[in-house]
């Protein structure tokens, strides 16, 4: 039995998902924004584990899929500021759902 074409669509929005989840230390620079926005040496300090590129990598990636915004605000020194987007924090819901799952299979490994 073939599967529906709308199964099929289903799929490829997941891996949209996982794309932006995909990306190296997202899921930790996301559960820290949801906190509230920070600077990044404050981001940086509360992720000791992330490099620098990483962590400016990283940055970049959520920004370009819509869940970060960086607020560059004209001082000097220059003060740039990440935050949740709309988008960032109804993302959320989705990695509340996947804890959730996580949680309810993590003693049982089959």
């Amino acid at each position: 039995m073939e599967p529906l074409q709308e199964e099929v669509h289903d799929f490829s929005n997941i891996c949209s998902v996982l794309t932006i989840l995909g990306a190296k230390w997202a899921f930790l620079v996301i559960a820290e924004l949801s906190k509230g926005p920070k600077r990044f040496k404050q981001l940086h300090r509360d992720l000791v584990i992330v490099k620098t590129q990483s962590l400016t990598d990283v940055l970049r990636h959520l920004e370009q899929n819509g869940i970060v915004l960086r607020q560059v605000t004209p001082t000097v020194p220059i003060m740039v500021e990440y935050s949740l987007t709309e988008k960032g924090i109804d993302f959320q819901t989705a990695l509340k759902e996947m804890d959730k799952w996580a949680k309810r299979w993590e003693s049982n490994n089959h």
